[in-house]
């Protein structure tokens, strides 16, 4: 395996840079694994492919407004801050620019003139780390949040006229920096359309930190060492689950996020192979060869070259009958990345 079984060009044009209005009218592209054949659909008739008794996977994490704008107090010059994760009250784990000009120590005042009008947030440098990154310890955390902006990947060049669509309709746990993608074409009419032909909703969280979308840079894939996440799996959601497998009925996972969580938490299955509620952090990688044990269906959108998103996916699908259906999306002129169109992977 090589880092280059996972390449493929990509014209430009085919990067989403706005979302498809409404949500459910993005395109489909259903992926057959057994027979390999390929279908296109619109994203509203996924329902055509989901029975009574599934169990769809959803990730309910919420894109918390990491990006940070600031200066030095003691210079005034202009710093960028990325929030990356918290490690306790109003202490995080952020990525830096300039970093090689923030250091232990520094005082960074927070700028944004329309929220932060009368009142003051400041962090202070407790702790340097490599490629960029600081620990931070910030003044005053709601502040913290009303004062930074939704980040945006950085293949996107337009601003969203409305932040909320960067968000999943059913998101409520703050702390991912990017969105997990999947579940942004679901509207609460597709939502209740599969609730009323059976399909049983099931949510876990899965915080989304920056490493997923960092490209794999080793020729050998297995030297890639994966950035930790943090998940949840609840009481609920672990016995629903496991009494679908039990009784035979599928399991969906809406993107990755989910699949990672599920792939995790079968580590600390019981005795009777019933999961368990859990959480903490979670690095798993997932490549081709890697045995599946809690997924059958997944939900996924097109995802970057030589990316671990991309090698999960190849690891589900099958990396020959995958890398043809990527070329058929750009034939068949698709939009691809976070804001493009889908694939359900059968």
């Amino acid at each position: 395996m090589h880092l280059s079984d996972f390449d493929y060009h990509l014209p430009p044009e085919f990067i989403a840079q706005t979302a498809v209005e409404p949500r459910d009218r993005s395109r489909l592209m259903v992926l057959k694994r057994e027979s390999g054949t390929i279908e296109h659909h619109h994203f509203g008739e996924i329902i055509d492919f989901l029975r009574a008794g599934d169990v769809m996977v959803f990730n309910d994490s919420r894109v918390i407004p990491a990006r940070l704008n600031g200066h030095k107090i003691s210079t005034g010059a202009k710093c960028e801050i990325f929030l990356l994760r918290k490690l306790e009250s109003c202490v995080w784990e952020t990525l830096v620019k300039p970093a090689k000009r923030i250091r232990t120590g520094t005082k960074i005042e927070i700028s944004n003139s329309d929220i932060l009008s009368g009142f003051s947030l400041e962090g202070e440098v407790v702790e340097e780390k490599e490629h960029g990154v600081r620990i931070f310890r910030f003044s005053n955390e709601e502040l913290l949040f009303k004062a930074g902006n939704i980040p945006l990947p950085p293949y996107i060049h337009e601003k969203l006229p409305d932040p909320e669509r960067y968000q999943t309709i059913y998101s409520r746990v703050d702390g991912s920096v990017a969105s997990p993608t999947a579940g942004l074409h679901f509207t609460e009419r597709l939502l209740n359309d599969i609730k009323a032909k059976g399909v049983e909703l099931a949510f876990i969280t899965l915080h989304i930190g920056l490493g997923t979308f960092q490209p794999v840079r080793e020729e050998d894939p297995l030297q890639h060492e994966m950035h930790s996440e943090y998940y949840e799996l609840s009481t609920a959601a672990a016995a629903q689950i496991s009494r679908a497998r039990k009784e035979g009925r599928r399991i969906i996972c809406v993107g990755t996020t989910t699949v990672r969580t599920l792939e995790q938490a079968a580590e600390y299955q019981d005795a009777n192979g019933n999961l368990k509620s859990s959480s903490g952090w979670t690095k798993l990688f997932i490549l081709p060869g890697y045995k599946f044990r809690m997924v059958d269906i997944m939900l996924t959108n097109f995802h970057l070259p030589r990316s671990t998103l991309l090698m999960l996916v190849s690891a589900f699908a099958g990396h020959e009958i995958l890398m043809q259906s990527y070329n058929e999306a750009i034939k068949e002129q698709y939009r691809f990345y976070s804001l493009g169109d889908a694939m359900l992977i059968l």
